[in-house]
């Protein structure tokens, strides 16, 4: 059996690898990025396919987020790269998507009476969440996909790059007991603001780092806070500064959802004030 599957990925591959150099020989005279992408993407799908033919101690662990979170298998993901890598040869593709005139519009929900909304991206919003459940004068936190293109998208859209939505989590706090400063604080202390469209192992622009906001007031002070951090940072901070648009709440299962156990059934407290090490993955 391995041998015939080292075989069928062995043709399949010389296959790729062979339109690949014939796309690269019909487009030789023109400076193309995209030229560029294609045979890179076809390299790394060639090795991702010559992989599935070696035995399972010879291939490296598969430990993908997407994984994780949408309860793929390694092989359902390298069939999304191969979508990916099809598209770039002609194949069906969603592309970039046009402007939904809602998505674009401010956040129109309203906090409870006396209370305000704030909302931050800052990587992975499974452990954003937490830290800002625990934090005294926040009574509510949600997360959901904002700065996008579409309308109400989902994970699988939003993970796929099309949307251009970041993840993010809205909190709503009383300004009695928690001032916006001390969100600024936590927003600061849980990412790294100087990596553009990364967070660790999470790559891509939904995992950006963004402050947005709801009235001037906020604006100002995410600002002035930028630029404090700026002077103890050895590296430029990418985090946008922009107006909250409209807020899509992500499905069900990711909210609260490490408080409520994760991926590995271990809850993990957000008890006002916890100092625990927040666990994202474990």
């Amino acid at each position: 059996m391995t041998a015939l599957a080292t075989t069928s990925t062995s043709a399949l591959s010389s296959k790729l690898l062979q339109s690949s150099i014939q796309l690269q020989a019909r487009t030789k005279s023109v400076a193309c990025p995209a030229l560029i992408s294609s045979s890179f993407l076809a390299t790394k799908s060639v090795q991702s396919l010559r992989s599935l033919g070696r035995p399972k101690s010879a291939s490296r662990s598969f430990n993908s987020r997407s994984a994780v979170r949408a309860g793929t298998s390694g092989v359902d993901d390298l069939s999304d790269s191969m979508k990916s890598f099809l598209s770039a040869f002609g194949g069906k593709s969603s592309g970039p998507q046009e402007i939904a005139p809602e998505a674009q519009e401010p956040d129109t929900d309203i906090p409870a009476p006396g209370n305000k909304f704030a909302q931050f991206g800052a990587g992975c919003f499974w452990g954003v969440e937490l830290a800002y459940q625990r934090v005294p004068g926040v009574s509510k936190t949600w997360v959901g996909y904002t700065q996008g293109a579409t309308h109400n998208p989902s994970y699988r859209e939003v993970c796929n790059g099309d949307t251009g939505h970041s993840e993010v989590v809205r909190v709503e706090f009383d300004p009695k007991e928690c001032t916006y400063g001390n969100l600024l604080d936590v927003f600061w202390s849980r990412h790294d603001p100087t990596t553009l469209n990364r967070q660790g192992g999470d790559v891509g622009t939904q995992y950006r780092s963004g402050i947005y906001t709801y009235d001037d007031q906020q604006e100002q002070e995410a600002k002035e806070s930028l630029a404090k951090h700026q002077q103890k940072m050895n590296r430029k901070i990418v985090t946008e500064i922009l107006p909250a648009k409209r807020f899509y709440k992500a499905e069900e299962y990711h909210q609260q959802y490490l408080s409520k156990g994760g991926r590995m059934g271990m809850a993990q407290s957000p008890a006002k004030g916890c100092n625990d090490p927040i666990r994202c993955y474990g």
